[in-house]
């Protein structure tokens, strides 16, 4: 019989999970599999589980919020294993299912894992970290892991709107140098973005169109400083619209891309802290890890 390794945060969302763990579990079992259920118990616990066991199983199934999805990733790119993962969102917004048409009922995400053919995506690498689906510095940017579980619980997505409206008028500016490509640039920005997903935080606006999640290629969406508020109206205007007027973006698609400033700037990956840095080489790694989705929707 083939094994599965099932890590969920039991926490994740409104705790929801417990209502449908024994249909997983069962269907799982029905799909041919022994499964290994394992809940997290804290931060990187699920990381640390998947590292040090994902050999010893054929297929790893995450459940969680996106920051599950990120440890899992991050748990086999480390581990070597090179073992398929399959995915049951469970979080408050679930970025990651949503760019991979993964439904967000667990019954029906469960029996798309057992039915599921393996798709080949590209991975982020960081500084020498992994991240899933975006790496991010700026304004707003990490208000996923600063908004307190209890909040997201109560008020679902409007959490995150209802804490970044409170950061507006604390707009940071970062003096950053570019390089990608061959092209060097120097400029003032509020929000950096270097994503393989069709949105972030819950909202598309934020990516340039033509997402492909295995052709080596991750979009990047810088925004400048805005120099009153009246440009910052602008710049709302733009994103509501999705025209990242190059007046205040750069978009562009790239393999490899490095950032450089004097200060420190402060990172977040896949929605979590990433670490503080004035160097940040973000690259990414073409068909790294395999994940299951419908054979459909391959």
């Amino acid at each position: 019989m083939k094994k599965l390794l099932f890590v969920f945060n039991p926490n994740a969302g409104k705790s929801t999970i417990k209502d449908s763990l024994c249909d997983i579990i069962d269907i799982f079992t029905k799909g041919g599999y022994e499964v290994t259920a394992y809940p997290t118990q804290a931060r990187l616990d699920g990381y640390q589980k998947i590292l040090d066991d994902a050999s010893k199983y054929d297929l790893v199934v995450s459940s969680g919020g996106d920051g599950t999805m990120s440890e899992s990733i991050k748990g086999i790119m480390n581990s070597g294993a090179g073992v398929p993962i399959g995915y049951i969102p469970a979080g408050t917004v679930n970025d990651f299912a949503h760019s991979m048409d993964i439904s967000k009922n667990m019954v029906d995400a469960a029996n798309a894992v057992v039915k599921g053919v393996p798709f080949s995506y590209d991975v982020g690498s960081f500084n020498g970290d992994y991240f899933c689906y975006v790496a991010a510095f700026g304004a707003f940017t990490d208000v996923s892991y600063e908004t307190p579980q209890s909040t997201k619980n109560i008020f679902g997505h409007l959490a995150y709107l209802m804490e970044a409206v409170k950061r507006i008028k604390d707009l940071e500016a970062f003096d950053i140098t570019v390089e990608h490509d061959g092209e060097v640039y120097r400029d003032d920005f509020v929000v950096g973005l270097v994503s393989n997903t069709i949105s972030i935080g819950g909202l598309s606006n934020l990516v340039a169109k033509g997402v492909v999640f295995d052709d080596g290629l991750f979009e990047v969406t810088l925004i400048k400083t805005p120099n009153s508020p009246l440009e910052l109206s602008k710049i709302l205007n733009c994103l509501i619209m999705k025209n990242l007027d190059p007046k205040y973006f750069y978009s562009f698609k790239t393999s490899r891309v490095r950032f450089t400033s004097e200060q420190e700037i402060k990172w977040t990956l896949d929605g979590e802290s990433g670490g503080s840095y004035t160097v940040a080489d973000i690259e990414a790694l073409r068909q790294a890890v395999k994940i299951i989705v419908e054979p459909d929707k391959e």
